[in-house]
């Protein structure tokens, strides 16, 4: 898991005009909270935090006052059409605490020969993990499987430290068998043997 330090400023206008004005200065409004403290409201650099939160479960080092605090994304807002930050949550963690999160599912290896069909019927599984240690994806062998065959959640082999918070018996992956499409008649053939 990756750290990202970020120079964070407590802010203390609120509102959409404000936030309209901290977001034309290319930074983006947010709120820390967490272990029982009062939410602290903070702005920070847009492009960098942006560039943060392609990496999935990323752990934020938060520069506040001269004060280091460790923050993991909660909830991000992003502009509908535009696609630019609005505004985002942050979690205050602790090293050693376990945390919940979502961590994506990518599957690797090749099906049985024919023609089937990988559905992802979970993308995401809900674990346990330390807050510091938080795992990116978890990865799922499809190996010679074939139609009908299924992964559940209790399956899935998750990395040390991280426990599955999601219901064991869960359909993850599932194969299907490829519905071939029935050939459309012939108009012409059928119109000539009518004749």
């Amino acid at each position: 898991m990756s750290e990202v330090k970020l120079a964070a400023e407590v802010r203390t206008s609120f509102g959409k005009g404000a936030a309209r004005s901290i977001r034309r200065e290319n930074k983006v409004p947010g709120v820390i909270y967490g272990h029982g403290t009062e939410p602290v409201h903070v702005t920070l650099p847009g492009h960098d935090l942006l560039l943060a939160l392609r990496t999935a479960n990323v752990l934020l080092s938060l520069d506040i006052d001269g004060k280091t605090e460790l923050a993991i994304p909660k909830a991000v807002q992003r502009d509908a059409i535009k696609g630019y930050l609005v505004h985002v949550d942050l979690l205050l963690v602790k090293k050693g605490e376990k945390v919940t999160v979502e961590v994506a599912v990518e599957t690797e290896g090749d099906l049985a020969p024919g023609s089937f069909l990988v559905e992802n019927v979970l993308n995401t599984l809900s674990v346990e993990t330390e807050a510091t240690h938080i795992p990116t994806s978890v990865t799922v062998s499809i190996e010679g499987l074939e139609a009908g065959a299924a992964i559940h959640a209790k399956d899935i082999e998750l990395p040390a430290g991280t426990t599955l918070a999601t219901d064991p018996e869960a359909v993850v992956i599932q194969i299907l068998s490829a519905q071939a499409e029935e050939p459309a008649a012939d108009a012409e053939g059928s119109e000539g043997a009518e004749a």
